[in-house]
């Protein structure tokens, strides 16, 4: 693999430094035309927007932070006619955004605590979640799907609880909502539709519907639509200084110094805006600011496990809403495999590489087991990955009368010296919390002459001619096997065919595991036009695999 990561390295440096050139993309102009043919419109390799960095004497805003959140804001500051930078520390969702349930979701456990509780922030949470997965259901479509999940039922008193809640979810998200609503199924086809269910005292199930996605594509394809409409996006460059306009007295925020962590160089970025979106880690950026600067995160741990495929069918979910210590546990079909998850476990700090307790994984397996047939019960030899995702649960700075108040809801902040930061919300919801932020953003800045808001109906990377039965396409059109074919389909939309004739052109339709349908071609493709830098960009973000399978992974 290392190999074919340098020569494709070598390859896109060349042509990002030759073929495209500064000159040629300097001005590469705001989306004013949002019917451009995508398929065809050129994404600046890394090279270039490196030097777009270093040699724009001002952008209107600075985007800190390149997962969901962050990549958000910039492809909606950009849709707007902004000049934007976008810049990340590690890779596009190597934080937060690659290690979620996968779900695009309202929370069925947020509704029955806004309910329980009168909580109107929850409320206001699952309602703005649900307008959102529909928008994200038909962005990229080849990203996600819907998915029922079906909640099963020991007791029949809980019928009615969950039939009135569910419902109740379904109308919250309104009509046209690209999924299914929630019904009841007897006993006899909820085992026919989940065989591995433990039958013993199974009276029937409720089925309701939700969104799935591939959280860290999606964070890929979102900061890759901002380069395409013109933001200089670049991953693997951290911030070591945030930059004022009168260094000799508290002025305001206008600029970022930053390292290039592949290379090593430091340079200077400025603009008229700097937006922090660096979710769980804000504080660190907020403490760059001012080091007496009140922390407004609460770290809240989810712990997942991947185990084998057969112990979930592909198309339908289960929900566990009431497991011993109240947390919920999922158990989901995803890449060929069944992921199995917990979430909001709050800790005391933030970690850059968070792993689960063996005390989470004891857990999981044990409510999982729960719910299964004896004859499938599964233990610790059955993991073939784990992981553990930060949400960063927010105090909103706001609130003068109840500064302890967790907020499940969004944050956006202007702090004294014009440092924008945006927080809290969940993956579903990152489109809207962009919005918020570059609605402050242009007040922030005195912006004139700027666009409305256009991403609500904006097809990310790969949406644009994306069909349900493009792999069919695919695979006769490359002669190639049905689950590669559809793979392509699904990870890449659109843009697969330039997958598959970096397959052709080398000759090469190798897998990088003959578990799994990722190709080594996806490697070179991935450098050359994914932003790419290292193994783990690649394994992890850009194919699956990392999540999918350690020993797999570390063959690869």
């Amino acid at each position: 693999m290392l190999k074919i990561i340098k020569r494709s390295f070598v390859t896109g440096v060349a042509l990002g430094v030759g073929f495209y050139g500064y000159q040629s993309y300097k001005n590469v102009g705001h989306t004013k035309d949002l019917h451009v043919d995508y398929i065809h419109k050129i994404i600046p390799p890394r090279s270039v927007s490196l030097t777009r960095l270093q040699r724009t004497s001002e952008f209107d805003v600075i985007v800190i932070g390149g997962g969901a959140v962050g990549s958000g804001v910039a492809l909606d500051a950009a849709t707007r006619g902004l000049s934007v930078a976008l810049i990340e520390k590690e890779d596009f969702g190597s934080g937060t955004s690659s290690r979620s349930t996968k779900l695009l979701h309202g929370g069925v456990r947020y509704l029955e605590n806004a309910i329980k509780h009168l909580d109107y922030g929850q409320w206001l949470l699952v309602s703005e979640a649900l307008a959102e997965r529909r928008h994200l259901l038909v962005n990229a479509a080849h990203l996600s799907r819907p998915l029922p999940i079906l909640l099963p039922i020991y007791n029949w008193l809980e019928v009615p609880q969950y039939w009135v809640g569910l419902h109740l979810y379904d109308l919250i998200a309104g009509t046209n909502t690209g999924v299914g609503s929630s019904y009841l199924m007897g006993k006899d086809e909820t085992i026919r539709q989940f065989p591995t269910i433990k039958e013993e005292g199974l009276k029937c199930s409720v089925v309701y519907s939700d969104g799935q996605h591939n959280d860290a594509r999606m964070n890929v394809a979102i900061a890759l639509t901002a380069g395409q409409n013109g933001a200089a996006i670049a991953n693997h460059v951290e911030v070591i200084k945030l930059l004022r306009d009168n260094p000799e007295k508290p002025g305001k925020i206008n600029g970022v110094l930053v390292r290039d962590n592949i290379t090593g160089n430091e340079f200077s970025i400025h603009a008229k805006v700097v937006i922090n979106a660096t979710g769980p880690f804000t504080d660190e950026i907020r403490k760059m600011e001012d080091p007496n600067n009140k922390s407004l995160i609460t770290p809240a741990t989810g712990a997942h496990i991947i185990l084998p495929s057969y112990l979930c069918p592909p198309t339908l979910g289960l929900l566990n809403p009431k497991t011993k210590d109240g947390r919920v546990l999922f158990v989901l079909p995803f890449e060929g495999a069944t992921l199995v998850g917990t979430t909001d476990h709050i800790e005391k700090e933030v970690s850059y590489l968070p792993a689960p307790t063996t005390q989470d994984i004891d857990f999981i397996l044990e409510d999982l087991n729960h719910f299964l047939d004896p004859s499938v019960r599964v233990g610790k030899k059955d993991i073939m990955a784990a992981w553990t995702g930060i949400r960063p649960l927010s105090f909103d700075p706001h609130n003068k009368t109840n500064t302890a108040q967790i907020s499940r809801t969004h944050v956006v902040y202007a702090s004294d010296s014009n440092l924008l930061t945006v927080t809290g919300g969940k993956w579903t919801t990152y489109r809207q919390m962009a919005q918020d932020t570059v609605d402050m953003a242009v007040q922030l800045g005195n912006f004139s002459n700027v666009g409305n808001c256009v991403t609500l109906k904006l097809p990310l990377l790969g949406a644009h001619h994306f069909h349900p039965n493009l792999y069919v396409a695919i695979a006769k059109e490359y002669e190639i096997p049905t689950e590669i074919a559809r793979h392509l389909a699904h990870n890449y939309g659109d843009q697969a065919r330039k997958v598959a004739e970096v397959a052709k052109r080398s000759q090469n339709w190798k897998k990088l595991s003959p578990d799994f349908p990722y190709l080594e071609a996806e490697i070179e493709y991935a450098v050359e036009s994914e932003y790419a830098c290292s193994a783990v960009d690649i394994l992890a973000r850009r194919t699956r695999l990392a999540f999918l399978s350690s020993s797999e992974s570390q063959k690869a």
